[in-house]
């Protein structure tokens, strides 16, 4: 079915700018998601049949996360919540656009809604969800901005739930490196927290404030284009291929699930591999 909608409608409904919303129709026809055919001075837009149920499919798994996760206290009005959090989320994001005023306006919006949206849908409570979407939405707008020619290399680990390797990896990467590389990590589906078994070995290598720090974090398509390197850790073939990325895949086991000798296994395959890493990066 192919239906009629001007930009401005959708832009109202999402509250987000005009150029956002035109931006996304146009990644959305890119990828085979939407079909568009211009009539007259409309264009209609219709979801490729191919793909309806998996975007049926993605928007019921979104809508009850939102509506269960967003009531901080039990027992409160899921409706008001929504509402505070909402002007909670837009009061960030009005904030850090005043600050970065190098960036356009409503680039950073955006990207603080999107990233709040992101978090939010494997979050199991919400009391500390804005200054989580605070981090993450500047270390989006950093990869958005971040030019690969200059500057330290940036490696970006991948996993599923990025409770475990991937975060593991990156604190060993940035202890290791020590400012020669910056290391972040992914998951193309983030766990509601990160184990407290991993929080024990994050703990050794990074002290308790910067472990108390860590946690899942959705995969963007800006973090890959930004990074100069991604190693994926079982997510198959989930990360988007970027021109003039270099990738990687490594068959490691997940701390997550090992006894306590197997996760000093997995730590000490880990860091051997990322001593191989970094050898290849100071090369270049």
């Amino acid at each position: 079915m192919w239906n009629r909608c001007a930009r401005s409608d959708l832009a109202e409904l999402a509250d987000v700018s005009q150029p956002t919303i035109s931006h996304h129709l146009k990644v959305m026809k890119e990828t085979g998601t939407l079909a568009s055919e211009r009539r007259g001075t409309w264009v209609y837009y219709r979801i490729v049949s191919e793909r309806r149920t998996a975007v049926t499919a993605l928007l019921d798994a979104f809508a009850p996360a939102t509506v269960s996760n967003v009531a901080a206290v039990e027992g409160e009005d899921r409706t008001e919540a929504r509402r505070r959090m909402d002007a909670r989320v837009t009061r960030l994001a009005g904030e850090l656009a005043d600050e970065l005023t190098d960036l356009n306006r409503d680039l950073v919006m955006a990207i603080v809604r999107e990233s709040y949206a992101g978090l939010v849908r494997s979050a199991k409570f919400t009391q500390h969800m804005i200054p989580l979407t605070e981090r993450f939405a500047r270390q989006r707008l950093a990869d958005l901005t971040r030019d690969r020619s200059n500057g330290v290399p940036q490696v970006l680990f991948v996993c599923v739930a990025n409770a475990g390797r991937s975060q593991l990896a990156a604190a060993i990467t940035n202890e290791l490196a020590d400012g020669r590389v910056i290391a972040r990590s992914a998951g193309s589906t983030p766990a509601a927290d990160v184990p407290p078994q991993v929080r024990s070995l994050l703990a050794e290598i990074q002290g308790d404030r910067e472990t108390g720090e860590a946690f899942p974090k959705p995969l963007t398509d800006d973090a890959v284009r930004a990074a100069d390197v991604v190693v994926t850790m079982g997510c198959g073939d989930v990360c988007p291929i970027i021109p003039g990325v270099r990738y990687e895949d490594w068959t490691v086991g997940d701390p997550a699930l090992a006894s306590e000798e197997g996760v000093a296994v997995i730590r000490d395959d880990i860091k051997a591999r990322i001593r191989t890493l970094l050898d290849t990066l100071a090369t270049h």
